[in-house]
């Protein structure tokens, strides 16, 4: 595996790094971080004699690094924030791996931006495991196998999952929306 080998694959990495982040500057970082790892380990990269889809395994390959380098990435900062509660002494709620951002849908057409959020909002109320599964299998159009490969799991574990998000999310995006805190009521204008 070599520099030139990863390039097509760049697009939908920084897409797939961005999905799990909510952030550029972060889903950057951890694109970086997915690379300069793939770099060290490129020894270890066996290429199949044979493939359906030239390349597919490579970027299986890439996106099961990407997921650990996440995981690890949470599992520290979630440590470092129990260390920093048991310093302090503060009850916070433990922050979610995923938060998602709708300030860069804000010149879109109403519509679209509506949906947009509505679907941001469902995709971020599924679990983690769940909504992974989702979007490898649904954005990043992996089969349930390759996922299952990424993911280190079953593929019989992929199904379920995706079955279940799929439908908590269409539950999800049927209900309205709940009110922000703080923000004014909506009032009927005759």
């Amino acid at each position: 595996m070599t520099l030139d080998d990863t390039l097509p694959h760049l697009p939908r990495l920084r897409r797939h790094a961005r999905l799990l982040t909510g952030d550029a500057s972060r889903a950057d970082d951890l694109l970086q971080d997915t690379l300069e790892h793939a770099a060290r380990k490129a020894h270890r990269w066996v290429a199949p004699a044979e493939e359906r889809v030239p390349g597919a395994a490579l970027r299986a390959w890439l996106l099961t690094l990407m997921h650990r380098r996440f995981l690890n990435q949470w599992r520290d900062e979630q440590a470092a924030r129990m260390e920093s509660l048991d310093e302090s002494h503060e009850a916070h709620a433990a922050q979610a791996p995923h938060e998602l951002h709708a300030s860069h849908w804000q010149h879109r057409p109403h519509e679209q931006l509506q949906l947009r959020l509505d679907l941001e909002r469902g995709l971020g109320a599924l679990p983690p495991a769940a909504r992974e599964v989702l979007l490898l299998v649904c954005v990043e159009e992996l089969s349930y196998e390759a996922t299952a490969q990424v993911l280190d799991v079953p593929v019989g574990t992929v199904m379920s999952r995706l079955s279940r998000a799929r439908e908590r999310l269409r539950v999800l995006m049927n209900e309205p929306a709940r009110p922000v805190a703080g923000a004014p009521a909506l009032r009927v204008v005759k």
